[in-house]
């Protein structure tokens, strides 16, 4: 069996302790639309975070700042303390920010595990000449890179599959693949965009005691975006609600269940 790298143990955040992640009075509009408005929240280190709302709310949008596939217009995301400002999106993942997406975005006739291989890459150091003269310094990056990548497909329980051509597998099996090639960047921040969508009680399950591995076993903190609230209940140590681009609710679980502008937000007012 492919060994799996594991990370130390770490802690949840302390009190005091800076925030992995740091979103601070986000705002970002589509002509008359606004998209977000003066959000901000923390995710620490450690810390698995739901970040839940109604269906336009602006989650997938945040997420996309956090990508840096749109630049707000006002506001600063802080990652590790340094501002995304002026970050390219080439430059996310190498920085330590992974992500998956609500559709598997899988090169579908390759391989599994070359799939897997493409996410691995931002955090290497060769070059088109490099590549191109095979210099063994090359050769050792590519043997570690397939290494890596082997092993995460060993996480994710697809080891078996790494020959197969990725369209070839269950959707359920693709987009642990995807979580793999995330998963092969090395993240300090997995950002995660409704994994659960489109799969069956069972495989929900499972994807939950897969999620709580990411943060125990490899050491990463998750944002987690999800409609299914009870795979957001049971895995947050927080959970942040959106509705129409604004924070609505920020803090435990059991506290945001039992909020009354959560419940309008989700059923409207009673009349």
């Amino acid at each position: 069996m492919t060994e799996i790298p594991l990370r130390p143990t770490i802690e949840v955040e302390s009190r005091g302790a800076a925030p992995l992640l740091e979103i601070a009075g986000v705002t970002l509009r589509f002509g008359g639309i606004v998209a977000l408005s003066d959000v901000s929240f923390t995710v620490g280190e450690g810390r698995i975070v739901g970040l839940i709302g109604p269906n336009g709310a602006g989650k997938t949008t945040l997420f996309n700042c956090l990508s840096r596939l749109y630049r707000p217009e006002r506001g600063d995301i802080r990652f590790n303390g340094k501002s995304l400002r002026h970050a390219a999106a080439a430059d996310i993942a190498a920085m330590g920010i992974g992500r998956t997406f609500q559709s598997p975005a899988l090169f579908a006739s390759m391989s599994v595990l070359d799939n897997v291989k493409v996410g691995a890459h931002p955090r290497g150091h060769n070059g088109p000449l490099r590549d191109a003269i095979t210099l063994p310094q090359a050769r050792r990056e590519e043997r570690e890179i397939d290494r890596r990548a082997r092993a995460m497909l060993a996480f994710v329980g697809l080891e078996d599959a790494a020959t197969r051509q990725a369209k070839s597998l269950a959707f359920g099996a693709q987009k642990r693949v995807e979580l793999a090639r995330a998963l092969a960047a090395q993240p300090s921040l997995l950002l995660l965009d409704e994994p659960a969508g489109g799969l069956n009680h069972e495989e929900v399950a499972e994807l939950g005691a897969l999620i709580r591995s990411v943060r125990d076993r490899l050491g990463i903190s998750i944002l987690l975006v999800e409609h299914h609230m009870g795979l957001v209940m049971s895995l947050s140590d927080r959970v942040v609600v959106l509705n129409f681009g604004r924070v609505i609710a920020d803090g435990p679980p059991d506290d945001v269940r039992g909020n009354a502008a959560v419940t309008e937000a989700y059923l409207g007012k009673r009349h």
